[in-house]
């Protein structure tokens, strides 16, 4: 569960709202993210709060084999997330920037063009293609 304190502020995600009102329904479980883009902020939120589990729900069950809840919970928590920019985004694909200090504190960005695919009810981060 996500620590009340964070559910009072502002969303990782850059919308302007409370996390609560955002991304914090998603990870809570308290809802499932209506549309690929908001699956994407979400993960994004999840990398913040170092929720790996939900990282790893949320990608389409055939990819899942490509990923561990360890090397996850490594990438999340040796850097410090610093902003979330969306450069275009379809019903199925999100293109974004993610700003962080990596473990030298030396500023770095993340390009990512993302697919999503709904199914069953749910959205699921299939794969990305990085720069």
């Amino acid at each position: 569960m996500v620590k009340s304190r964070l559910m009072e502020n502002k969303c990782f995600c850059d919308t302007n709202l409370l996390f609560a009102d955002c991304c914090g329904l998603y990870l809570q479980k308290s809802q499932k993210a209506p549309t690929a883009l908001a699956l994407m902020r979400s993960r994004y939120s999840a990398y913040v709060t170092h929720n790996a589990d939900y990282l790893l729900e949320t990608t389409y069950v055939s990819e899942r084999k490509y990923y561990s809840k360890e090397e996850i919970l490594k990438w999340a928590t040796s850097n410090k997330w610093q902003k979330l920019e969306i450069l275009s985004f379809t019903e199925t694909t999100v293109e974004f920037k993610a700003y962080f200090l990596d473990a030298s504190q030396k500023p770095q960005e993340h390009y990512e063009f993302s697919t999503f695919k709904f199914e069953n009810e749910a959205w699921f981060y299939v794969d990305g293609k990085f720069e």
